[in-house]
């Protein structure tokens, strides 16, 4: 397992994902200015780091299954 350091494009704070698998592509949301992303990452490096609207977000995120 990597940890990935993504730098925010909307208020600069320094977050990281940890992955299984080297590569990933999909959502990310800041820790601290909780704007959204769509990133991309290969070999353990951010590729790139898109703005992604609440809609987009809504629209590929894995929902949640409730919990019984």
């Amino acid at each position: 397992m990597k940890m990935v350091k993504i730098k925010c494009n909307k208020c600069d704070a320094e977050g990281s994902l940890s992955l299984v698998d080297p590569s990933y592509k999909g959502p990310f949301r800041c820790w601290k200015c909780r704007e959204l992303f769509l990133i991309k990452v290969e070999d353990n490096e951010l590729i790139s780091c898109e703005p992604l609207s609440q809609e987009e977000f809504e629209r590929i995120a894995p929902k949640k299954r409730p919990s019984y």
